[in-house]
């Protein structure tokens, strides 16, 4: 057997546990090195889908978004030397967001590596601690020890990215020349053992079964006793991922305890929630006089971390006892409120605490809700007395003009805060995203493209200028991959989310505001649409932009609509004027 054809069939070994452990998705980058990987990705067992994205940091990006969305490990593959590190942002993020990614690098021979060979760099453990495993599958070697060892490797890995805390594995594949396969015939089989080279049909060599993570039925009846004891209880979302059933069993769980539920947009239980969510919490909280009268005894908290700081403060300030629930064993408490931290499914969590509970929404509970009603008359007021398109204002019409179904994905920076601000729920359910692991806004576009892709639905991106500019590059996904997107670019001509910041008022910065932190870029996001074929819009009101959303999900395709906003520092104005008057709408109370 020749060196080239013993690198492809150790590449299809390797695939073939891929795809038998569960993957479904390839992102491939192009290199030489690479070329057996990318070739057995190419010919996989029929259930593989191969991407081919030409920049490794926007491949990464979307292979996240993929993986986010399906909870299934999407694999990754790049050629040997600086290829990989691309990846790195997005194997942080999937780090800290519990994301599944397979990491392939190819490498260089042993021989090759300390002696200045061309594309050559130590790839062992790139990621560092943000990787789950590390393994190097050695050269290729057409034994049945090699062979069986390395679909156990590769089957081991992609339970590794899978099993709590959930995350990116590497494997480093080193091959010697040549690259490409030999018209020689297929590889002397006879030599080998029917497990070697086939391995177990339909299965991976070696099922490691993890352990099924179920919450702790003893400390649930104490949390449960705990609630059946307290009244004055909140129930509060996190941005959280899964499409499991989590808006169903929390609103079952709100009806059982009688406490509301503060729902984030990205917690998957906000759109499509139950009758006790509340979404305009922020603002509510802002009222002194409610956020007082409100204080909880009790808080049951599940997902991720907040993205507004106010309604956090008024948790980690009220006194009450916080029980965090975590389907994956990460620990969202920098302030160290928790008295404890219950791991396991929240899905089930909610369901083992339902159980025995039927408080029903009673006076508590519907003060909140009133005072939610209140808040949002308020904000239809402020819209339907300006007509002017505002930041907040296109939050509120993106979400609005979005179908049952559809998938939203939302940069960090201020698309996040405005959206769980002035967002509410529009009687439609929808799947809402954004990478809050690290909370960049490196790879959006990218991550936007993978959760379309992965999920088949109308999806929508909001984004502001700089993150879309950051990653304007994954447009170029979108044509080669024929990937449907419609993009919403807020456009305020740099970082607006400094301008809330103290940098903005500090003396000493003033004089380079605008160059380091203002950011002004002048771009008109018209010739970035074009570059890409994309249809380009810019409405110039919020009936127009709510048009042009709806015009991109139902035409599909790729869409760039640009909404020009007022100059960051009025923005500050108008965001605090806006929420002094949906604050103001809840008067002195009583809230019922």
């Amino acid at each position: 057997m020749s060196d080239a054809n013993l690198n492809q069939l150790w590449a299809r070994v390797l695939v073939e546990e891929l795809v038998r452990g569960g993957v479904r998705h390839a992102v491939v980058c192009p290199g030489s090195r690479s070329s057996p990987l990318a070739l057995a990705c190419a010919q996989g067992e029929g259930l593989l889908k191969t991407w081919s994205v030409i920049d490794e940091r926007s491949a990464g990006f979307f292979a996240l978004g993929m993986a986010k969305q399906s909870r299934s490990p999407v694999v990754l593959v790049a050629t040997s030397g600086t290829a990989g590190a691309h990846f790195y942002p997005a194997v942080i993020e999937a780090a800290m967001a519990n994301v599944p990614l397979v990491v392939l690098t190819a490498d260089r021979p042993l021989e090759l590596q300390g002696w200045g060979a061309p594309q050559t760099v130590p790839q062992a453990r790139f990621f560092g601690d943000f990787a789950r495993l590390f393994a190097d599958v050695g050269l290729p070697e057409a034994s049945d020890v090699a062979l069986v060892h390395l679909r156990a490797t590769v089957a081991r890995a992609v339970v590794m990215a899978m099993r709590a805390p959930r995350g990116a594995v590497q494997l480093n594949v080193p091959f010697r020349e040549p690259l490409a396969p030999t018209p020689e015939g297929a590889p002397p089989d006879e030599r080998l053992s029917s497990l070697a080279n086939e391995g177990r049909a339909g299965a991976p060599i070696t099922q490691i079964v993890p352990p099924v993570r179920q919450p702790d039925p003893k400390v649930l009846d104490e949390v449960r006793a705990r609630v059946a004891a307290t009244e004055q209880g909140v129930i509060v979302c996190g941005p959280r991922d899964e499409n499991d059933g989590f808006a169903e069993a929390i609103a079952r769980l709100a009806e059982a305890t009688g406490y509301p539920v503060l729902a984030e947009a990205t917690s998957q239980a906000r759109y499509g929630g139950g009758p006790a969510t509340v979404s305009l919490y922020d603002t509510m909280l802002r009222h002194a006089p409610f956020a007082q009268a409100h204080r909880p005894k009790l808080v049951l908290r599940f997902g991720g971390g907040l993205t507004p700081k106010g309604p956090q403060a008024w948790i980690d300030g009220s006194g009450a006892e916080v029980v965090l629930f975590s389907d994956e064993g990460a620990l969202f408490d920098p302030s160290h409120r928790a008295a404890r931290v219950v791991e396991g499914s929240a899905v089930a969590a909610c369901e083992a605490l339902s159980r025995g509970l039927s408080r029903g929404l009673g006076q508590w509970s519907r003060s909140f809700l009133w005072a939610e009603q209140w808040a949002r008359a308020a904000l239809e007021s402020a819209f339907s007395e300006d007509m002017s398109l505002t930041e907040m204002r296109v939050a509120h019409e993106v979400v609005g003009a979005l179908p049952e179904g559809a998938n939203l994905f939302i940069s960090s920076s201020m698309p996040i805060r405005d959206v769980d601000a002035f967002a509410p729920p529009t009687g439609r359910q929808l799947h809402v995203y954004a990478n809050r692991g690290a909370n960049g806004i490196d790879g959006i576009v990218s991550s936007a493209l993978g959760v379309a892709a992965a999920s088949g639905r109308p999806t929508v991106l909001l984004t502001g200028d700089l993150a879309f500019l950051h990653d304007v590059g994954g447009l170029l996904v979108a044509r080669r991959g024929g990937v449907p997107l419609t993009v919403v670019v807020v456009n305020n001509d740099g970082g607006g989310i400094f301008s809330f910041l103290p940098i903005a008022q500090a003396e000493q910065a003033r004089a380079h505001y605008e160059t380091l932190w203002g950011t002004p870029h002048g771009v008109d996001l018209s010739h970035a649409a074009a570059l890409y074929q994309a249809r380009f819009r810019r409405p110039d009101s919020p009936a127009s932009l709510r048009s042009a959303v709806t015009e991109g999900v139902k035409l599909g395709g790729l869409h760039v609509i640009e909404a020009k906003v007022v100059e960051r520092t009025k923005n500050v104005e108008l965001h605090r004027g806006l929420f002094a008057k949906m604050a103001a709408a809840l008067g002195e109370g009583p809230w019922l």
